[in-house]
């Protein structure tokens, strides 16, 4: 081997170790656990085995036909994951759907029994002219489907005017060279003219190197490669804003009672007030010091004080529901955080007290 081919060499072969190390870290050491991140670890898996036995038997030919059979395989999950990966990135999922699970365990269970009663050492046409055709058909598939899918993202590549944000780029950068190597892979297994083997395994390093550089200068590496939605712009209101509107608060909570509701959501009471949600959760936090659960918690323990000192006839249960809990276990638990002792204990208080008057 000549130095050009010893660099060649080194070059991709450090690439499919590195895909692993990168696709390892995104699965397991990402402190958010997002899909996003673990279906592009499934894809550099599989992408860093597939590159892994292309650099492997472009430099030995000898190479034992089952590590070819092993990166063959590989090869057919790069499209699923390459699909699921920017599905739950566009559009961040909380699990995986079952639809997908069934998918992959079919894809591996197809793949395994595939590989026992037709073994590439066997059968080495059978996987070269069918076989692999029939991988890169459906990795073809998964390439279209994720390319309809963020049709959109890429067409803003092209809008001068437009300033992407991050994940936009990477993720489009993630397909684009996905696009990319699934070329130089096919058009080497269909022998087009000026084909190289090894130029997939040199694109997927070059790709991969930038992922590196990007995820060791990118602070938020857990959100690296997701589409969260922009957060809202709050407009800050000033003193004089801040006190109608506090005022206009104590008005509603005071007149209306809307406290007692027990479905009483943030926007709710922002509308009684004639403010946007974001402005009423940051008059509460920057001039009240509490949230919005905190805030209506008061409200109600306050007048569930009333009530266990006036309306003894009630029971307690009965009482947190009126003032607007919609569990027992939550209005015990509301009433010993804000006044320090449980109903229970405040009743007995109240009783003792009414108790030790004196009666004339």
């Amino acid at each position: 081997m000549d130095i050009g081919k010893e660099i060649l060499f080194f070059f991709s072969a450090l690439g499919a170790f590195n895909g692993i190390l990168l696709g390892i870290f995104l699965l397991f050491f990402t402190q958010k656990k997002y899909l996003a991140n673990n279906f592009l670890a499934g894809l550099l898996l599989a992408s860093s085995v597939r590159i892994a036995k292309s650099v492997c038997l472009y430099f030995d030919g000898g190479l034992p036909k089952i590590y070819l059979q092993i990166g063959l395989s590989a090869c057919f999950f790069i499209g699923p994951f390459l699909y699921y990966f920017v599905r739950s990135a566009v559009t961040p999922l909380e699990k995986t759907p079952k639809a997908w699970t069934w998918t992959l365990v079919g894809l591996a269970a197809l793949t395994l029994g595939v590989g026992i009663v037709v073994p590439y050492a066997e059968y080495p046409v059978l996987w070269n002219k069918v076989i692999a055709r029939l991988i890169y058909v459906q990795w073809f598939g998964f390439l279209l489907a994720s390319g309809i899918l963020i049709r959109d993202l890429l067409r803003k590549l092209f809008r001068r005017s437009y300033h992407m944000k991050p994940a936009e780029t990477w993720i489009s950068m993630i397909f684009l060279g996905n696009v990319l190597i699934f070329l130089l892979y096919f058009s080497s297994l269909i022998n087009a003219p000026f084909a190289s083997y090894i130029s997939g395994s040199i694109a997927f390093s070059l790709i991969l190197y930038l992922m590196i550089t990007l995820v060791i200068y990118k602070k938020k590496t857990d959100e690296l490669f997701l589409l969260l939605p922009d957060k809202p712009v709050v407009k800050k209101l000033n003193e004089s804003d801040a006190e109608i509107w506090l005022d206009k608060l104590e008005k509603v909570m005071t007149e209306k009672a809307v406290y007692k509701n027990p479905d009483l959501k943030l926007h709710d009471l922002s509308r009684e007030i004639q403010v946007s949600g974001h402005q009423l959760s940051a008059l509460l936090n920057d001039r009240l010091g509490k949230n919005f659960t905190t805030y209506i918690n008061e409200w109600r323990i306050a007048e569930a004080c009333k009530m266990i000192a006036t309306e003894q006839h009630l029971t307690l249960e009965a009482i947190g529901y009126e003032v607007g809990f919609n569990a027992k276990s939550t209005f015990f638990a509301a009433f010993k955080k804000v006044k320090g002792t449980t109903p229970s204990s405040f009743q007995q208080t109240i009783n003792q007290s009414i108790a030790d008057q004196p009666r004339y």
